[in-house]
């Protein structure tokens, strides 16, 4: 190979990995954002939730835990992060269309994916207790209800 077939190789190989590089960026964010993206106060910050977050932080029966620990799958990281980035989207999405529900009710999938987090965290208190039915249709203070807004299902 001469010296330009050299050059042309070096030439696709910085290439290449300015492109990996890029993408990696895109796809973590710059520093400390996949860290801060995990935030309650992220989470609050575009996400209309302002009552469900204030609840939460001054009644929340779980408030020194963050919004990712019950409402992302946490069995495995690449699940979480996929998951993650489905959920992020879509709430960009609704919440940038103007198509934010008055009343915002978790999905069937956030469901079973909260109900895994209990199970999870809370998993020798629950072992010998019937796991299909929804840990807060007992314990309804974990939801994020605030003073004065009637629990309903």
């Amino acid at each position: 190979m001469g010296h330009a077939g050299k050059r042309g190789v070096r030439i696709v190989a910085v290439i290449g990995l300015a492109a990996v590089g890029l993408g990696l960026f895109l796809a973590l964010g710059p520093p400390r954002l996949l860290a801060k993206s995990e935030s309650p106060d992220f989470c609050a910050s575009c996400h209309v939730m302002e009552a469900e977050y204030e609840a939460w932080f001054h009644h929340g029966a779980h408030k020194r835990i963050r919004c990712v620990d019950c409402h992302l799958p946490n069995d495995n990281l690449a699940g979480h992060y996929v998951w993650k980035s489905i959920d992020g989207m879509k709430d960009v999405f609704v919440f940038h269309s103007g198509r934010v529900p008055e009343d915002i009710r978790i999905s069937a999938h956030g469901k079973a994916v909260v109900q895994a987090n209990c199970i999870r965290c809370h998993e020798t208190a629950v072992e010998m207790l019937d796991q299909k039915r929804y840990c807060w249709d007992c314990h309804r203070r974990v939801m994020h209800k605030h003073v004065g807004v009637p629990l309903t299902r």
